[in-house]
């Protein structure tokens, strides 16, 4: 008698051609992941070769219930670690039946910023840091943390190890695995300052990669966390007082900023970023003014500031970029939830555009 392991392990190569092409979307919130998967006759390897789908809008808060379609199309492929094989991931953006980016397709307006001639010409690198939370399932508190407690202060869980100091550490190596397995380019993890919390950094991926990437990545992990009976929160102020926040902080790097004399083109970028921060801090994530308090390595919601290896400012240059004059530089304000398509395009197009 097989047991249920045994089935969802199934190999289909053996006895077929088809595969599985799970599509996958953002939802109605702009936090929320959904996905439905359907049969395909063979292997895909290319986007554009993939069919278009249909979903019912008016159950995401998409789409009114009297003319519920939205419209997936098809936009980048991933390896899929759950059923592996030949079977496949699908990132997908929304549309309404007549071709329109309904309004929570925020990847159609980036797409369009890196499409731009003068943006595509500087090939932008991104690297995002992508900070979560496991909370236990019922009580939707930290794992880790005793029940209706708290644990010892911040000091000995950032990139700790041991039983009493990182909580989860399954469930974070065993993400990492699978997004490698993807084709995710995700270039580390680990243990945050608040216990309970981790990180894993995308990149550098170039242009609407990065919010691919880390979209699939956000959804690998709810999966995972799923399986494990474990909650996952990109709140960005999850525990309130005197614990760490979660952010996204985003690194970025041009070609001219990569290049000799890459550190005063990196200053003036930072200008203009200044100029425009009221705008950033409203499109970097919901909730992000619980945690961008002056306090527990944030600057002040309210004021712009940067500085070299200062990870109390806005915008955070590294001692290395400073030292050999070119490189990059790390916006420190996006908050865990923020949407990356939002978040990259909008750096582009403040710097270059």
């Amino acid at each position: 008698m097989s047991l249920l392991s045994d089935l969802i392990n199934l190999n289909l190569s053996d006895t077929t051609e088809k595969i599985i092409a799970e599509y996958i979307w953002v939802g109605g919130s702009g936090v929320d992941l959904r996905s439905k998967a359907r049969t395909l006759s063979g292997p895909v390897n290319d986007p554009s070769k993939l069919p278009k789908w249909n979903y019912d809008g008016s159950s995401t808060g998409q789409a009114p219930g009297k003319d519920s379609e939205v419209i997936l199309w098809p936009q980048a492929i991933f390896k899929d670690p759950f059923r592996r094989g030949n079977n496949i991931l699908v990132i997908c953006d929304t549309y309404t039946p007549s071709g329109k980016p309904i309004p929570t397709n925020k990847r159609h307006a980036a797409a369009k910023i890196f499409s731009h001639p003068d943006v595509a010409a500087e090939e932008p690198w991104f690297g995002i840091e992508q900070e979560y939370t496991l909370l236990q399932k019922d009580i939707h508190w930290p794992i880790g943390w005793p029940l209706g407690g708290f644990p010892g202060p911040q000091g000995p869980y950032y990139c700790g190890t041991g039983a009493e100091k990182a909580f989860g550490r399954d469930i974070v190596d065993s993400h990492y695995k699978a997004c490698l397995y993807a084709g995710i380019n995700i270039s580390g993890i680990n243990a945050e300052v608040m216990p309970g919390q981790w990180e894993f950094q995308v990149g550098p991926s170039i242009g609407i990669s990065a919010g691919d990437e880390l979209w699939v990545a956000r959804y690998i992990l709810e999966r995972i966390t799923e399986i494990a009976g474990v909650v996952l929160s990109l709140d960005p102020k999850p525990i309130p007082g005197d614990w760490n926040g979660a952010g996204a902080h985003t690194n970025y790097s041009t070609k001219s900023m990569r290049n000799d004399g890459g550190y005063e083109v990196i200053k003036q970028a930072i200008e203009k970023l200044e100029k425009r921060h009221n705008e950033h801090i409203a499109a970097y994530g919901e909730g992000n003014e619980r945690r961008l308090t002056g306090r527990h390595e944030t600057a002040d919601i309210s004021t712009f500031s940067w500085g070299v290896a200062n990870r109390g400012a806005s915008i955070r240059v590294g001692r290395d970029t400073e030292k050999e004059g070119k490189g990059y530089f790390e916006d420190r304000r996006p908050a865990s939830n923020m949407d990356p398509y939002v978040v990259t395009s909008m750096i582009a197009e403040t710097t270059l555009l």
